[in-house]
């Protein structure tokens, strides 16, 4: 990443909200994704980049005592709480650091690989960590595919929301994000030599969740949207008083699920 490290600062407040909308938007087309690999009791499981607990959560909850699911992140404020369910929460750098150590039926990320700089490392890692036969689903956003916040602009409140998108857009990308990485996935995972490789992809227009996961966004980077001219502060609570009066229909980029597992039985 650059030198102003990453954008999206899971330290500060906002940032706990900001994980249950995502959470909200993006749980159910993760969990139908998990289920249709067949994860059952017993599984080992590794979410890698958990944020929030709702996803480790699930997982324990699918493979029962007989089962194991570690939690990582290089920020784990927000994952302890999924320490209640029996998850093992760990500080890792998926990128930087050793693998866990031990194999796994499961690994998945969401939302992560984009933010990492030596992504075809971590990947690796990932794809290492598997046991013969084990499933690994990646999931990440493509915002180059449809870039906007609001998909008919009709109105001077929706072009302010895509011009603030843009900036945020453009501020990722300084920062090494690769906006256009969902569609590399399933070629990627080929290459990894992985088989039954397939992937698909969810686009979330006008869910309430993508007005929460807005305003959170929002009160993460505002600073920063500031301090690079993206939008003052004035046209920042102009946009953020339409979305608190629901006056905008926010989209989100299509996140691309991209799965496939490792040979053997």
């Amino acid at each position: 990443m650059g030198d102003d490290g990453y954008l999206l600062d899971n330290r500060v407040a906002a940032a706990g909200a900001r994980l249950d909308a995502l959470a909200a938007i993006f749980d159910p087309t993760t969990f139908r994704h998990i289920e249709a690999l067949g994860i059952a009791r017993g599984w080992r499981c590794w979410e890698v980049g958990a944020g929030g607990p709702s996803v480790p959560r699930w997982l324990a909850r699918q493979v029962g005592p007989e089962g194991r699911v570690l939690a990582t992140d290089i920020d784990v404020s927000w994952t302890d709480p999924a320490a209640d369910s029996g998850v093992e929460v760990r500080r890792h750098d998926v990128a930087r650091d050793d693998p866990p150590g031990e194999a796994f039926d499961l690994v998945h990320a969401r939302l992560v690989l984009v933010h990492v700089t030596d992504r075809d490392a971590a990947l690796r890692t990932m794809v290492r960590s598997l046991v013969p036969g084990g499933w690994l689903l990646v999931e990440d956003a493509d915002s180059a595919l449809q870039p906007l916040s609001c998909l008919d602009p009709r109105s001077p409140e929706e072009e302010l929301a895509n011009k603030i998108r843009t900036g945020f857009r453009a501020l990722m990308t300084e920062r090494g994000v690769d906006l256009a990485y969902g569609r590399k996935l399933p070629g990627l995972l080929r290459e990894m030599g992985l088989l039954d490789v397939a992937a698909d992809a969810y686009f979330p227009v006008a869910l309430p969740a993508c007005a929460v996961l807005e305003a959170t966004t929002i009160a993460v980077i505002r600073d920063q949207l500031v301090d690079h001219a993206v939008a003052t502060s004035e046209e920042i609570d102009a946009h953020l008083s339409a979305v608190a009066a629901g006056r905008l229909d926010l989209a989100q980029p299509p996140m691309i699920s991209a799965w496939g597992r490792v040979p053997g039985d």
